[in-house]
């Protein structure tokens, strides 16, 4: 089944608007189609509501109001002057570009199509039709502005990575879901995004489990926030995801996988992990790190060593990687 991507919108021409009138392109009309009169407490109600009376237009409804703000003009009934707060659509307008800037955009133009949408330029140079409370949202910080085209294109890279291809959304309507296709056999299947970046699935069709499939000895080498250097000895199907989405709480800790030795199974990698961490326990009891020292950086409460033993764990490494190639 092919992906189907999201489809850029055509940044359409700003929107000209209807509401404004430019005093100078104003014909003045006679007594005979409207009255002229401007009386005394319409204009002191304007000034009050910080506009200022140019004349009446169209017809005897109408005014046209002045803003005492940016100096532009727009129509307003007499009624909603008199009765309700009048807004300047130029400021308006302004504010709204004010927020596009602040949330990293760049204003093309209200929706034709809806009054509570606009068109803007992503840094990407796509266009978003967006929601102008959404922006300002964005533009306080409240949230983010995301395009969808970059935003596929990401998931469909991070599935190809593991060997999959991204279809779309997930049948089921979860959002934490999609619906990928296995490269390999061409199962499809639901698989939870934070599962596709991290790689811990399986194929529910030809996927080993995790004691036939393939594994890893590794050694990573961690410092803490604290200060502490420490060395980490174990095993797991991908150490980099085990490291960065699993044994890490915080983005404090710095993180290396410093080696790692391919085993030809899960069910031998945990027997060959067990036997090394139960040596040097026996051997080098010292350079085992108390688990408070890590507690509030790790998700592990042992098999964590201090670094004078990392040399004793290359050695131990080699001699398996020695037997593993014979």
């Amino acid at each position: 089944m092919p992906f189907l991507k999201f489809q850029q919108a055509p940044v359409p021409a700003p929107a000209q608007p209807n509401f404004a009138y430019a005093e100078a392109a104003m014909p003045h009309s006679t007594c005979e189609h409207f009255p002229q009169t401007v009386h005394p407490h319409w204009r002191a109600a304007a000034s009050a509501k910080g506009f200022k009376i140019v004349q009446r237009i169209k017809d005897r409804y109408h005014l046209l109001l002045a803003c005492q703000s940016c100096g532009l003009t727009h129509a307003s009934k007499i009624f909603v002057l008199m009765n309700s707060q009048p807004q300047c659509p130029h400021c308006i307008q302004d504010r709204w570009q004010a927020d596009a800037v602040a949330a990293g955009l760049k204003w093309a133009g209200r929706d034709p199509e809806d009054r509570h949408y606009a068109h803007y330029i992503a840094p990407c140079g796509h266009n978003l039709r967006r929601q102008f409370e959404m922006v300002k949202r964005a533009a306080e910080g409240l949230c983010s502005v995301r395009c969808e085209i970059c935003h596929a294109d990401k998931e469909q890279a991070e599935a190809e990575e593991r060997g999959w291809h991204l279809i779309g959304e997930d049948t089921g309507g979860n959002q934490n879901y999609r619906l990928y296709q296995h490269q390999v056999c061409g199962h499809v299947q639901r698989i939870a995004r934070a599962n596709m970046q991290t790689g811990r699935f399986q194929c529910s069709n030809c996927g080993e489990g995790w004691s036939s499939a393939p594994s890893f000895l590794y050694v990573m080498k961690l410092k803490l926030a604290k200060g502490a250097k420490l060395i980490k000895l174990g095993y797991s199907r991908d150490p980099v995801s085990r490291l960065y989405h699993q044994l890490l709480k915080t983005k404090e800790t710095e993180a290396q996988v410093l080696r790692t030795v391919p085993i030809s199974s899960g069910h031998t990698a945990v027997q060959i992990e067990k036997g090394l961490h139960a040596r040097l326990k026996a051997e080098h009891p010292d350079s085992v790190a108390p688990p408070d020292l890590y507690a509030d950086e790790l998700r592990v409460k042992s098999e964590v060593y201090f670094p004078d033993v990392c040399q004793v764990i290359f050695a131990m490494l080699d001699a398996i990687k020695a037997e593993e190639d014979s």
